[in-house]
């Protein structure tokens, strides 16, 4: 699917004020109303747009520790990734998990209630098949940038 400059404007916009209302996006990118919501929906039909939420300040509601976590797995193979990539995917307190080049295996960022918390899931991995060789822990003693990466991009690119 090729974007032009009207498609990337919408998704600019929306991905910084999901809220817009659909007048106030078309006079955003100098279109009427109806054009500019037919592109919105050919880009949500393509899965460009996947869909619309709110960002949710969770320190307000409950503190939690965030960890990052190095992780070299004992196997390289198919099924020791698979094995280790799914327990990443069920386990609520890993956020974001990276498969990585150049020496270690496994990035992760964890969200726990505090460190003991994260010991006893630590202890868990260790005890089970998920043949973790070794891990290096990280405390997150301050958040100094956290933002979703931004959409500025040049047109031209895409074609």
């Amino acid at each position: 699917m090729r974007l032009d400059r009207y498609d990337i404007k919408i998704l600019q916009i929306l991905h910084r004020q999901g809220r817009i209302t659909k007048s106030g996006l078309a006079d955003a990118i100098s279109l009427s109303v109806s054009p500019c919501w037919e592109r919105v929906k050919r880009l949500e039909d393509a899965g460009i747009i996947e869909g619309y939420g709110a960002r949710i300040n969770t320190d307000v509601l409950f503190k939690r520790t965030p960890v990052l976590v190095e992780v070299n797995l004992k196997q390289h193979s198919a099924e020791a990734f698979r094995r280790f990539e799914q327990a990443m995917l069920d386990c609520e307190q890993v956020v974001d998990c990276y498969a990585t080049g150049g020496g270690v295996d496994y990035i992760l960022r964890v969200m726990c209630e505090g460190i003991d918390q994260y010991q006893r899931l630590i202890d868990r991995w260790l005890a089970s098949e998920l043949g973790i060789e070794r891990y290096f822990t990280y405390i997150v003693t301050k958040t100094i940038k956290q933002q979703p990466p931004g959409l500025e991009f040049d047109p031209q690119a895409l074609a």
